[in-house]
Parts: structure tokens; C-alpha cells; sequence
């Protein structure tokens, strides 16, 4: 399984509802996620990725999109 999947089906998984965002499509805009949900979904992905999350790094508009999570991970490794 790629990235992008992994990511998707993170989300999904954190929703908790079946969506297929577009790579650029904003989960915030859409209300797929919020603020609410946003820790939830930092922790998955720490998990899943084998990475620390930094504080300073919980914003919004980094996980805005498919796209912004898996540039945010690939700068991370």
C-alpha cells in the first residue's frame, strides 16, 4: 500500500465515514475533519509512520489535504 492510501484510509478511519477525498481537496473545508478530530488524526499517522508529531506542528494547515499530509510526511523523513 502507497502513501496516499495509507493517508486516505487514515482519515477515513478518524471521520469515521466513507469519503474518497481528491489529493487537494481540504478535509476541513469539506467537514470531513476538525479541530476535534485533528489530534486523532496526528496520532494515527505517528503510529502508522513511526514518527513524532511535534507540537509546534499541530496546525490545521499542514493536514489540510491528502496531498499536504503526505508532503509533511515526506519532509519528515
Amino acid at each position: 500500500m502507497d502513501t496516499r492510501t495509507k493517508i486516505v484510509e487514515i482519515v477515513k478511519q478518524v471521520a469515521g465515514k466513507p469519503i474518497d477525498p481528491t489529493p487537494e481537496e481540504s478535509l476541513f473545508e469539506s467537514g470531513v475533519l476538525d479541530s476535534f478530530t485533528l489530534a486523532d488524526l496526528v496520532s494515527a499517522l505517528e503510529l502508522e509512520f513511526s514518527l513524532k508529531i511535534p507540537d509546534s506542528d499541530l496546525s490545521p494547515r499542514k493536514f489540510d489535504s491528502v496531498a499536504r499530509i503526505q508532503a509533511y510526511l515526506q519532509s519528515r523523513t
